[in-house]
């Protein structure tokens, strides 16, 4: 379980499905140029996690950025694969939130599988 997942969870709380980036990650140019030292950092220092009451989202570093939601306030969660994403297994989620929030999380490790478990969530 991450680091930043395990120190945030609330009382009665519990992560019922984790999940990293996945390893698409490091064929890019970005890759490339910085010797697979930039998304090394990226895959090593993102967190993804449904819990029985929320989703949670770390990404970064030194710059960290974190996405929080309440299962409530969470309308639906989109899943965008590609031809390729679907044959290696990953994907975009989007987090659709009351309000018009709209958050998209690239190259997850089997999107679907997050989807699914946040939906065994909402009952």
């Amino acid at each position: 379980m991450g680091r930043y997942v395990n120190d945030n969870l609330i009382d009665t709380e519990r992560v019922i499905y984790e999940t990293k980036l996945h390893w698409i990650t490091f064929l890019s140019l970005k890759g490339l140029f910085t010797l697979f030292l930039a998304p090394l950092v990226s895959y090593l220092t993102s967190e993804f996690a449904v819990t029985n009451k929320r989703i949670i989202i770390k990404t970064g570093f030194i710059s960290r950025n974190t996405f929080e939601m309440n299962h409530s306030k969470i309308e639906s969660i989109n899943v965008n694969q590609s031809i390729l994403g679907r044959i290696l297994g990953y994907g975009t989620i989007v987090i659709m939130g009351t309000g018009s929030t709209r958050e998209p999380f690239d190259r997850i490790r089997d999107p679907l599988a997050f989807r699914r478990k946040f939906l065994e969530q909402q009952g």
